[in-house]
């Protein structure tokens, strides 16, 4: 999965790189990635970075100042922004290199990870070529643009050995992982659903194209997508409104929430198998995703709902979040905390100990990420997991483009007799680019 394009020393690196890969595979009864490449303990782990724009630059400017890592270049198709990182880095007394296309960064043999903080539809590209290159990777949520484009990934992990981590950072926060436990060890009885529930999605008015920025390579930003003029309600930050480059805030919000549903019920390996969505869209509007949405979701023994937009509050003074629903009580969490509702005359005991089932533990996700990368180990949300997570979205999304209820396969990753449904999990790129 060589992105054309790529320089010839990178293709034959990563070519070479494959004839071994049956000796780099995980190993799934320990999981660790057998990788004889690895920073050692002493070393300072040197990044490089995809995108400085948004959460791009936030990574960046907390990384900055880690023990333990050296940023050393970042690739942006904004030269202010390139300008901005160097600038930044420069009053922490770091020199980096700045580059255009991210290409150019990855064919350096000294970079040993890569952040990927680019608009989702670049994901799979940078992230696969990237641990072709022989880097790990740390991938911003959502995973990638399409299912098919987000199995590619996980194929790419697993066939290099490579550690490949989402950004859904609230699996490194104890109170998710306490809230998680209290369920998955029975504390609430039988546990029926989950709901994961946030606002509408915006509304944009038309508003004519123009030339892009003088700094900015529109026709890089736009890489694999379709070529379209410049609109400033697309870049910057609102490309995830759009469906060539995004979700909506099914894929920007809800894979944050359904990563947490997913843990909590113990579904992380899996997927629905039945999947409707409702809704409506704005009268006129230049975004491209439906005002509100409410969705299920069948897993055959538990559901899962979407709730966005709608009069319903699911859980009182709280605009998001992820909320289980059991037979004894029901378990809430968001970033502001977790709350327990015990049903009347039931009592929920939250102490977790013993011989309880207990949950990775994160030292905090970038930590966590470096950890593994020294171990050869799965962080708190290997890119198997981020996938499955981030597929919960699109399968919304494809759901209601169609207007029906669809039946999904979760070991073949497709659609169960439906032509139409399974032609969306995939998205044709611009050439050159593919996959």
């Amino acid at each position: 999965m060589v992105a054309r394009g790529i320089s010839r020393r990178q293709f034959l690196r990563a070519s070479a790189a494959s004839l071994g890969a049956g000796a780099w595979s995980l190993s799934h009864s320990t999981h660790v990635l057998a990788i004889p490449r690895k920073p050692s303990p002493n070393d300072r782990i040197v990044l490089g970075f995809i995108g400085v724009g948004g959460m791009g630059r936030s990574h960046f400017d907390r990384l900055l100042a880690h023990p333990e890592v050296l940023i050393a270049a970042v690739a942006d198709p904004d030269s202010q922004r390139q300008e901005d990182a160097k600038a930044k880095a420069a009053e922490s007394k770091t020199a980096i290199d700045t580059y255009a296309d991210f290409r150019e960064l990855l064919d350096r043999d000294d970079i040993d990870a890569v952040f990927v903080a680019t608009p989702d539809h670049w994901h799979a590209l940078a992230a696969t070529s990237a641990m072709q290159a022989g880097k790990d990777v740390y991938c911003e949520k959502p995973l990638a643009l399409t299912i098919a484009e987000g199995r590619a990934i996980v194929d790419t992990s697993r066939r290099y050995g490579r550690v490949c981590q989402m950004g859904t950072q609230q699996r490194s926060d104890w109170w998710f992982r306490h809230a998680c436990e209290v369920v998955r060890n029975g504390r609430i009885g039988q546990v029926t659903k989950a709901v994961c529930f946030f606002g509408s999605n915006p509304y944009q008015a038309w508003q004519p194209d123009e030339d892009p920025p003088a700094t900015f390579d529109w026709n890089l930003w736009l890489g694999p997508a379709p070529w379209r003029p410049f609109n400033r309600a697309i870049h910057p930050y609102n490309f995830r409104y759009f469906r060539d480059y995004s979700g909506g805030m099914l894929t920007d919000w809800g894979v944050h929430l359904f990563d947490i549903a997913q843990w909590g019920l113990g579904k992380d390996a899996t997927s629905p198998r039945r999947v409707e969505a409702q809704g409506h869209m704005y009268a006129d509007n230049m975004y491209e995703f439906p005002k509100v949405m409410q969705i299920q979701y069948d897993y055959g023994d538990v559901r899962l709902e979407w709730v966005q937009g709608a009069d319903e509050n699911v859980e009182v003074g709280q605009g998001y979040g992820t909320k289980f629903f059991g037979s004894d009580g029901e378990v809430f969490v968001n970033r502001g905390g977790y709350r327990l509702h015990p049903k009347p005359g039931k009592t929920i005991d939250e102490n977790i100990g013993g011989d309880d089932l207990r949950l990775y533990e994160s030292p905090g996700h970038h930590q966590d990420f470096f950890n593994c990368m020294r171990t050869r180990t799965l962080p708190i949300c290997d890119v198997a997991t981020g996938h499955r997570s981030t597929c919960i979205s699109h399968l919304g999304n494809i759901s209601f483009r169609l207007g029906r209820p669809l039946e999904y396969d979760p070991d073949a990753q497709r659609f169960v007799n439906d032509d139409a449904a399974n032609h969306m999990l995939e998205k044709p790129m611009r050439a050159p680019w593919h996959l």
